[in-house]
């Protein structure tokens, strides 16, 4: 059986005309997984007794995370936007170690490619693919509009439309560049360093098996993390920026 390495997602089945890709399904079963486990969890939750060991983890990361968010925008706007980016960390970074799970990258279906044999897997990192990882950055640059709306109303949308001068004209004009150009660099950081990880560990795997992967899987554990993390800290500097008055952004 042939090596098998594809950049996009790969279709693994059909439902009610839409196209199920390998991606696609292990982003529906990441999704429900946290979704269950969301929901069990705060089941568990008593507040009048004292919280036991999973708890008290949880609160501890959750606390690290919103005072990371609090530091770079301040406490009262952090308490507004850190639902947002704080489910985008625990989706990204659960998907991108969803890529390291042993085995199931060889579970899947033969199919016949340029007259070989190539295994076409049915489980694949959803920020492994960049429709994916485009979605996600859409998502993020659409809500650093709304919040930039939301604090500073219509006049938010005078960096981008100010007909006053040719130069603020103009400086409109590079605003607009920068933010879908934001949408890119979301796009492709995530998914870059995420398919780099994945070929590597299945080139690795072909060459030597088990232990040749070993110390890539923790490489590829600490990559998943930073790159949830810096998603993070990016979508909490851009949002918190948004929020700022012209002119403000000295000050703070």
């Amino acid at each position: 059986m042939a090596l098998n390495i594809s950049i996009s997602a790969e279709p693994i089945a059909h439902l009610f005309g839409l196209t199920v890709t390998n991606s696609l399904l292990t982003g529906w079963i990441v999704t429900a997984i946290l979704a269950i486990s969301v929901y069990l969890f705060s089941r568990k939750i008593n507040f009048k007794k004292a919280p036991g060991r999973l708890q008290s983890f949880v609160e501890m990361i959750v606390e690290a995370l919103f005072n990371l968010v609090e530091s770079i925008a301040g406490r009262e706007k952090a308490k507004v936007f850190f639902p947002l980016v704080g489910t985008l960390f625990v989706f990204i970074i659960f998907s991108n170690w969803s890529g390291l799970l042993p085995g199931l990258a060889s579970i899947g279906i033969r199919e016949e490619l340029h007259g070989a044999s190539v295994l076409i897997p049915f489980w694949r990192a959803p920020t492994a693919d960049i429709n994916t990882t485009l979605a996600l950055g859409l998502i993020t640059m659409i809500m650093v509009q709304v919040y930039g709306y939301k604090y500073l109303g219509l006049k938010y949308f005078k960096k981008f439309f100010d007909f006053s001068n040719p130069i603020k004209f103009f400086v409109g004009i590079l605003e607009l560049i920068s933010d879908f150009s934001k949408i890119i660099s979301f796009t492709f950081r995530l998914f870059g360093n995420i398919i780099a990880g994945e070929i590597l560990l299945l080139v690795m795997g072909m060459l030597v098996p088990v232990l040749g992967t070993t110390p890539f899987i923790a490489l590829e554990i600490f990559v998943g993390f930073v790159q949830a993390l810096v998603f993070m800290m990016l979508a909490s500097v851009f949002i918190n920026m948004a929020t700022l008055g012209h002119g403000d952004e000295h000050h703070e």
